[in-house]
């Protein structure tokens, strides 16, 4: 029997593009599906959430990314640009976001067409593995995009005609998230249950074996 999971994922978050090979693998091998639901970043839906922090609680988050994905033996460097415009002067987010709305609307569109998750790993390299600086300029998604499998130029008149309907599947993600149990990405929610952040990959994969995960034929 199939196992099923939704995932709730986001672009501008770094630990959403560290679990994705690990997601990626896991498919391959073993007989289960994620339900692929891209959502905005917190610092679109709650930019309040960050005035918050305390110094440290950024601070730690720098140094933990880098670390991590060093023990991931992952590719890693912030984004050029970042996803998500930030005004660092006032560290404040504008309401114009020139990125990461097209972004998530992409991952959307990808996933109703079957290929969400390796959308989701072939645009998160290219954003987050420091192999590319300017990924938002040239074929760079474009060519991700051919990557994961689909039509590239077929996939961006989607994003262009559809952005409303697009808008509003994100928006019940959002919802569906919280009610899942968490807000934070990248959180996978499966039997009732939340697993929130790339570090609990080994306990989803624990609960999917009491479940019955059996290897792909």
């Amino acid at each position: 029997m199939t196992l099923a999971y939704d995932l709730y994922w986001s672009f501008r978050s770094p630990y959403s593009y560290m679990i994705t090979h690990r997601l990626t693998a896991l498919e391959r091998e073993f007989d289960v599906v994620g339900n692929i639901r891209p959502v905005y970043p917190l610092a679109v839906r709650t930019p309040e959430f960050f005035e918050t922090r305390d110094p440290l609680w950024f601070s730690y988050f720098m140094q933990d990314i880098h670390r991590e994905a060093a023990f991931l033996g992952l590719p890693f460097r912030w984004p050029i640009p970042d996803p998500v415009k930030m005004d660092y002067a006032t560290r404040t987010y504008p309401k114009e976001q020139p990125h990461i709305h097209r972004l998530t609307h992409m991952g959307v569109a990808a996933a109703q067409l079957g290929r969400g998750l390796p959308f989701l790993t072939e645009v998160s390299r290219v954003i987050w593995s420091g192999e590319v600086d300017n990924w938002h300029e040239g074929d760079h998604i474009a060519r991700a995009a051919e990557r994961a499998g689909l039509d590239a130029a077929a996939l961006m008149r989607t994003v262009d005609t559809e952005a409303e309907r697009l808008a509003a599947i994100v928006e019940e993600s959002q919802v569906a998230q919280r009610s899942a149990g968490h807000y934070g990405v990248p959180m996978i929610a499966f039997n009732g249950e939340a697993f929130f952040g790339q570090d609990r990959f080994d306990q989803f994969k624990w609960r999917l074996d009491q479940q019955g995960l059996t290897a792909r034929a």
